[in-house]
Parts: C-alpha cells; sequence; structure tokens
C-alpha cells in the first residue's frame, strides 16, 4: 500500500484515506475488540459495503489513516467529519484496529496531529466528538488532548445487553496549544 505523509508526527503520519484499505477496515469493523467501542457491534460491515462508505465519505479535506514512521504500517484511521465552514465546527472520529498499537499513546498522537491541521488549517472553531461512558480509555485519552465534557445523554447506546450513557465532548481552538506538526513549513 502507498501512503503519503500529509501531517508528520514524531512517530505516526497522517496519510489520506484511499480505498485500497477496504480489506483492511472490513477486518477491523468486525472485530468486536474495536467495534463495541464505537457502538457499531449491531452492524454488520461486509467488503462492498465498506468500499462503498470509504467511496461516499471520502471527503478530500480532513480523512486519514495513521501511518506508522518506522514501517509504514496502517493501525488505524482519524477523521474531521461533518465540517460545516459558516459555524467552523467539525465531529472527529478516530480508532486504533490494530490491537498492537492501542494503548500507547498513537491515538493521542493522531488526535492532536488532526486537532492542529483543523485549527490551523481548516480554521475550525470547535471540535467535538462522542464516546461510550463505559471507555475509559478513549475518555482518559480525550482530556489529555484538551476535550472536555459538555453533556450527556442516558442509557442510550444498546451493546451487549446493558444500555450505555453517551459523553458528548469538544475542544475549542483557543483551548489547544499543541505544536506537533513536524512537516510544516511555517
Amino acid at each position: 500500500m502507498k501512503y503519503f505523509k500529509k501531517l508528520m508526527g514524531d512517530r505516526i503520519y497522517l496519510s489520506p484515506r484511499n480505498s485500497e484499505d477496504v480489506e483492511k477496515f472490513t477486518e477491523w469493523l468486525n472485530d468486536f475488540e474495536t467495534t463495541d467501542y464505537l457502538g457499531r457491534s449491531g452492524i454488520l460491515t461486509t467488503l462492498d459495503g465498506e468500499k462503498k462508505y470509504l467511496e461516499e465519505n471520502n471527503s478530500p479535506e480532513a480523512n486519514f489513516v495513521i501511518v506508522t514512521i518506522d514501517d509504514n504500517k496502517m493501525i488505524g484511521t482519524v477523521s474531521l467529519e461533518n465540517i460545516n465552514h459558516i459555524n467552523r465546527s467539525a465531529t472527529l472520529g478516530i480508532f486504533i484496529g490494530d490491537k498492537d498499537f492501542r494503548s500507547k499513546g498513537y491515538g493521542t498522537e493522531a488526535i492532536k496531529l488532526i486537532l492542529e491541521y483543523g485549527f490551523r488549517y481548516l480554521n475550525l472553531k470547535n471540535i467535538k466528538l462522542d464516546l461510550m461512558s463505559f471507555n475509559e480509555r478513549a475518555l482518559k485519552c480525550y482530556k489529555k488532548c484538551g476535550f472536555k465534557e459538555y453533556g450527556r445523554r442516558r442509557k442510550c447506546k444498546f451493546i451487549n445487553g446493558e444500555y450505555y450513557d453517551s459523553i458528548e465532548m469538544d475542544i475549542l481552538n483557543e483551548e489547544f496549544n499543541e505544536d506537533c506538526i513536524r512537516n510544516k513549513n511555517i
């Protein structure tokens, strides 16, 4: 697979997402260890369905795969979705699909890269996200990146026979002061 170093970090880079990654995404999106945390375990992901999704949701602005610098291995995806240029807002989406790279700071680095890109290159003001209340690993990561909880929808997500809260978090451009993109010119 050919990847392009759009946003370079310390251990990873973000490359534009492409349809050639469809098999790996389909594999990850049929694994409960990934989908339970995304609230997608009740959805069957087929190769054709994922290919269609990637083609229809491949915004040229901010859909990336996360790739390790050392061995050019794709380990996940991060994106800014539902970008609204009038309100200067977007929604963050991320998951680390490769289990060997979870809980090791790769997600935090990817989020900081895309936040800097969203705030300093796309001129966004507010970036939000939603997560399941049981996802302690993600909550810790998002707080480390500067997100703050602004709401909670109670018992609205049904996973593995239980109902869980959905936590809503956001971050404003003036709250983000990181300098993470290593390959920028100015």
